[in-house]
């Protein structure tokens, strides 16, 4: 028999009787006889509960052949306090005080326990209330595991999650964990799921959803060292999706998230019903040209090569010259937003700033035509001697990529701000913190395209099976109604009435060509004003053009073309200004794409957990009305308790454990496929955008976080410099392609494992993925 320090003390011998139920309740004893060891601590751990201290498993002793001979139980404080704090002036708090209570006991030779030797003083303060404190009434049963483990994926924060839990149990008392039970077990889930790190885990993720939908698109950007640097995706029901709502899309990059600081950058478009539309996103670690270049051309080739008829971002230079790269066709209009929201900050230093700043939003917003604006602009300049302000003289070389009147004339369905990029952000703020890791909020991706999903599935049905009453008798009115979503047949019908504002002051003919003047009331700034419009019409075609140019950038006809449609006794719209994008009438090839890859990643114990927790429910909702009910439910529910329990007693270990239907694990062949060089986590960096956090600090505070990082750099920027010394040239993903320049060398892999060199090649790659 194996030996250990402590000594065994041996009592009385004699064997009396195994101990009764209603002898458990006394003090423990020594002799007490048990049939098992389970049976030991049981006893023990309810008596320390009635009396109040918490106790553990302090050692035990096996023979030689791995059988457990002596157990000794001990009260949880006993052993001298040890701190392993870094500062020894603020040590950890320790429940240690090096008490002596404890219970020895040992096996007999007929395979009982016998208590062989028992100290039941002890040197602090006991309190039965304290129980449900003590870590050995702290357990998390399966169905609470699987509980907490969907809301997080859900994105619930660890506090709601587990105050949702204690207002189901009926207050703190009933529950058997705490919050920071709850709140270590979802850490070690996080990580159990992430293993040999957060970019290798994030390359597996990937992985197992491209192996269920062979379409997920990924591609994933190294340094030199190895290190991820970007990284982008897109699902399948994403790119399917850009084919009816590629036309115009916003991209904003000024979200910071995760625990590296890495900008989140995605790609946003608009569907028929109006509402946001996610058309893939990536993770940069920078915001410089290069990095730009790169996750343009991997979304372009993602999307088949085609690129956006127009595309809105801030004013930044990186952006503005990637685009130029990759996009050369593309018509690139700046954020409208964030240009006027600097006004402020650009011109308050001048006397005269609050004529100046009213005068330029009348110039911005209230200019018709290109040459209206500029001589308005030259005016103002003149009039508040502003010749010397560089900004705006900024804003006027680029006046093409931002007055409304040089943009009007290009479709934007209705979009002159990156508003939908930051309400995509917005989204992920009750998902995500500082603490995220990449593959955490890559999950989180797949919850935005969930939510976003269901809410264009809800107002698919409502736009099939309810109308909008009309509010006239014109047909083109019940023509709408016919083919537009609700929320676009909303926007028709707010012109069609509108048009009662307008009226003809002029007509003029010039061959196949009508010219009106027609005059719009407005109310502006609280004062209405007549506004005069010109429409043209081609009667060969049928063509109607406003200068307002509306229709050209919303795609729904504006109410001077319906007044002048109306006065011509054109009763039905003509089928060019339908946008197929915003009709209700049309199959679209991404509402049948499944988005949904959350189902392989349950284990076996929580697929069968969340069947039985359905039938449970249908019971529940069976008996809940009455008490009999109720009755039968619970005494067959103790009788089945029953039954399990001798079950497991009897079958013990020894049953054959159900294999996969598949006969193989996905991570085996994730093994197989992923590649062999390893992929470092990326390096926490800082870039433009909102802050990390938003309380204001001390001086103190500031001062203590600057050191920090200071230290932090330099010694990043040491190890950088040793690695580099020994780092060979970094190897490609797919030996058997040569690289050619930074994309065709750092993309570790994408749905069709290729690599790309340029947009063009990355077109002839995709140019059958049509077929999906």
């Amino acid at each position: 028999m194996s030996e250990e320090n402590d000594e065994v003390e041996i009592g009385e011998t004699g064997l009396e009787k195994t101990m009764s139920p209603e002898e458990t309740t006394q003090e423990p004893k020594v002799n007490m006889i048990f049939n098992t060891v389970d049976e030991v601590l049981d006893f023990y751990k309810k008596y320390a509960n009635r009396v109040g201290f918490p106790m553990k498993k302090r050692s035990s002793k096996k023979g030689d052949f791995g059988e457990l001979k002596y157990v000794t139980l001990s009260c949880s404080r006993s052993g001298i306090p040890q701190s392993t704090a870094s500062n020894v002036l603020k040590p950890y708090p320790s429940i240690k005080c090096n008490c002596k209570a404890q219970l020895r006991a040992g096996i007999c030779l007929d395979g009982r326990w016998k208590v062989n030797s028992v100290k039941l003083d002890h040197n602090h303060g006991l309190n039965p209330n304290n129980a449900r404190y003590f870590r050995m009434n702290r357990a998390i049963s399966s169905y609470m595991k699987r509980k907490i483990e969907v809301n997080d994926r859900a994105g619930i924060r660890v506090n709601k999650n587990y105050n949702s839990m204690v207002v189901e149990a009926g207050g703190h008392e009933n529950m058997s964990f705490m919050e920071k039970d709850c709140r270590n077990y979802i850490n070690k889930v996080r990580r159990l799921q992430l293993g040999e790190g957060d970019a290798t885990a994030i390359q597996k993720y990937f992985l197992k959803m491209q192996a269920q939908n062979a379409n997920f698109f990924y591609a994933i950007d190294l340094d030199e060292s190895g290190r991820l640097r970007n990284v982008f995706w897109a699902d399948s029901r994403s790119r399917a999706a850009y084919e009816e709502f590629g036309d115009a899309i916003t991209f904003d990059t000024t979200y910071l998230t995760n625990k590296y600081d890495m900008p989140f950058a995605p790609f946003v478009g608009v569907n028929h019903h109006g509402h946001s539309i996610l058309l893939g996103c990536g993770l940069i670690s920078s915001e410089d040209t290069d990095t730009f270049v790169w996750l343009f051309k991997v979304w372009l080739a993602c999307m088949s090569g085609l690129a956006p008829c127009g595309i809105i971002t801030d004013q930044d230079r990186a952006m503005k010259n990637a685009i130029e790269i990759v996009f050369p066709n593309t018509r690139h209009r700046w954020c409208l937003w964030h240009i006027m929201k600097k006004l402020h900050e650009k011109l308050k230093s001048y006397k005269h700033y609050e004529s100046i700043k009213f005068a330029l939003e009348n110039i911005v917003y209230d200019s018709l035509t290109n040459i209206e604006f500029e001589d308005r602009w030259k005016e103002m300049i003149e009039k508040y001697e502003l010749q010397s302000n560089d900004w705006l003289r900024g804003l006027y070389d680029e006046r093409r990529r931002w007055v409304p009147s040089f943009v009007k004339g290009s479709f934007w369905a209705g979009m002159s701000t990156t508003q939908r990029s930051e309400s995509m952000n917005a989204f992920f703020d009750d998902h995500v913190n500082s603490k995220t890791t990449l593959k955490q909020f890559v999950e989180q991706y797949e919850n935005a395209l969930m939510t976003k999903v269901e809410k264009e599935n809800q107002a698919d049905y409502k736009s099939s099976s309810a109308d909008i009453q009309c509010s006239t008798h014109y047909f083109m009115e019940k023509q709408a109604q016919g083919v537009y979503t609700i929320a676009k047949f909303k926007e028709f019908q707010n012109e069609l009435t509108s048009k009662m504002y307008c009226e003809v002051v002029d007509t003029k003919e010039d061959g196949a060509f009508l010219k009106y003047q027609i005059s719009e009331d407005m109310i502006i700034a609280g004062k209405k004003k007549s506004v005069n419009f010109t429409v043209i019409f081609h009667e060969f075609d049928s063509e109607v053009k406003c200068n307002c140019s509306k229709f050209e950038f919303r795609g729904i006809l504006w109410r001077h073309a319906i007044y002048f449609l109306i006065k011509h006794k054109m009763d039905l719209i003509p089928d060019k200004y339908i946008l197929r994008r915003w009709r209700k009438d049309v199959t679209r090839r991404h509402t049948k794409i499944k988005i949904s890859y959350n189902e392989s990643n349950a284990t076996l114990e929580a697929h069968q957990c969340d069947k039985m927790q359905k039938t449970f429910d249908e019971i529940k909702e069976l008996a809940a009305d009455s008490e009999e009910k109720c009755v039968i439910v619970m005494a067959w529910m103790q009788k089945l308790k029953e039954q399990l329990s001798n079950h497991d007693n009897v079958c013990g270990s020894t049953q054959p454990i159900p294999k996969s239907p598949t006969g193989r694990s996905f991570d085996n062949c994730v093994n197989e496929i992923s590649n062999s060089k390893k992929i470092l986590t990326p390096l926490a960096v800082r870039s433009k955008g909102r802050p990390p956090f938003k309380r204001k600090q001390s001086k103190m505070e500031q001062i203590v976080r600057k050191r920090k990082e200071g230290e932090k750099k330099s010694t990043s920027q040491e190890k950088n410099t040793n690695k580099r010394k020994g780092m060979k040239e970094f190897q490609m993903v797919e030996s058997d392609v040569p690289p050619t320049d930074k994309i065709s060398c750092d993309i570790v892999g994408t749905q069709e494992s290729i690599l790309f060199t340029d947009s063009q090649n990355a077109q002839d790659s995709h140019g059958g993925m049509d077929d999906d």
